[in-house]
């Protein structure tokens, strides 16, 4: 009999100091493949060092990560080829043009045919017209364009998201959001969000991990979450996590 496939993401344990500062406290989870995962928390609960750690980026203090079965981040240029991120608070270098910064990145990631790769980002998300163009003279929505077309350049099987939407018009927001349903179903994409919008958390995500001092406070899906802390959407029992003001309700009552 075969042996079941590694989860794509898995956390034992995991804590993170910085000096005095314990950012993540001893969390431990596992991501199903396929799925979209939401990691929620208020500033400094965790999210982005959780974040970081998986994609190899920090050294955890103790603990173990591992992604698509090898440990991080000692094993990272095993499957960093197979990730992506995509974050609006990291910027691309701005005097390189579109093309060349997509360039750029799929040779790092690995591309077999990276034009290929460009030509067909270019046209599904509509980056023709500014595609030779300086990136940091683009707009805000044209960045985004070209921020989620770099973390698809590889095609990932793992994809991590720190508020992918930040900033964002709701009708530039609304895309990207499609953009990411549509290429999770298409590749069957395991996706790790973290992200302040709860309604944006409610429409793509299967599952929420809520932190706060860098340990899990709760763990379920959006719509169980809701009936436990008998609330009428996502954003409520956020506030009574952050807050410290709600208890989460048997489900029997």
């Amino acid at each position: 009999m075969l042996a079941p496939a590694p989860s794509p993401v898995a956390l034992d344990r995991l804590v993170k100091r910085y000096k005095a500062v314990t950012a993540v406290d001893g969390i431990s989870f596992s991501i199903e493949a396929g799925s979209c995962t939401a990691l929620l928390g208020g500033n400094g609960a965790g999210k982005t060092t959780t974040i970081s750690t998986i994609m190899g980026l920090v050294e955890p203090t103790s603990g173990h990560v591992t992604v698509l079965g090898v440990a991080m981040p000692r094993g990272r240029h095993r499957v960093l080829h197979r990730m992506n991120f995509e974050s609006p608070y990291v910027n691309m270098p701005m005097r390189l043009t579109v093309r060349q910064n997509l360039n750029v990145f799929g040779m790092l990631y690995g591309c077999d045919d990276v034009g290929g790769r460009i030509r067909a980002l270019s046209e599904e998300f509509d980056m023709g017209e500014f595609l030779d163009r300086a990136t940091g003279k683009l707009s805000a929505g044209q960045k985004t364009r070209v921020a989620l077309a770099k973390s698809l350049i590889n095609q990932p099987e793992i994809l991590l998201l720190d508020e992918p939407t930040a900033s964002l018009d709701p009708d530039t927001a609304d895309w990207v959001r499609g953009r990411l349903e549509h290429y999770r179903r298409e590749r069957g994409a395991t996706v790790l969000l973290a992200s302040h919008n709860m309604s944006e958390v409610e429409r793509l995500c299967d599952r929420v991990i809520m932190l706060k001092r860098g340990r899990i406070e709760d763990d379920d899906t959006p719509s169980g979450l809701i009936a436990r802390y008998g609330r009428t959407n996502l954003e409520e029992v956020f506030l009574d996590i952050a807050r410290g003001t709600g208890e989460a309700r048997e489900a029997a009552q």
